[in-house]
């Protein structure tokens, strides 16, 4: 069955200058199809972003199957991309990386290197197997998956094989 609607965003929903420019040329804004792409770095290192998107057995068959990311970048904000549940699935159940970032949750995920107790990031943590969870950012594996939270002006550097090298610590 074919979607009774667009894959535009309302120009209701934008401000201005860009809302007049839209409306007055009968325009919505596009945000798109679901995507995401994998990164190849020189050292090897293979890092699956996951862009806004939702669940897709693509996760699987494509990402997993496929490429074998060493680092996912999964973003989990609710709104045009996967929510804390959708995200901790596809970690442990279809792109089984690594190494996952959660990334682009539109609210304050961190406070002095740990989680905000509410957020969805601790949600997401929560979500995760035993082992995987905790406010440092030493990294905790699913099924040998380590998620390490994305710090402001900590930078992380990984290796080919996805092991965090550089600001693991996240302090």
């Amino acid at each position: 069955m074919a979607a009774d609607h667009t894959n535009e965003l309302s120009s209701a929903f934008v401000a201005d200058p860009e809302r007049t420019n839209l409306s007055s040329s009968g325009l919505g804004a596009y945000v798109g199809l679901a995507n995401g792409f994998v990164v190849i770095f020189t050292n090897g290192l293979k890092v699956y972003l996951s862009g806004d998107t939702g669940l897709t057995s693509d996760m699987t068959t494509i990402v997993r199957g496929y490429f074998r990311p060493h680092l996912a970048v999964i973003n989990m904000g609710d709104i045009f991309t996967t929510g804390p549940e959708e995200a901790a699935f596809a970690v442990t159940e279809l792109i089984r990386a690594t190494a996952v970032i959660p990334s682009h949750v539109n609210e304050a995920a961190t406070q002095g290197g740990a989680a905000v107790a509410g957020s969805r990031t601790a949600r997401f943590l929560d979500l995760l197997p035993p082992g995987n969870r905790g406010g440092d950012n030493r990294g905790r594996g699913v099924r040998g998956t380590s998620v390490f939270l994305p710090l402001s002006g900590i930078t992380m550097e990984f290796n080919g094989n996805g092991r965090c090298e550089v600001g693991c610590q996240g302090r």
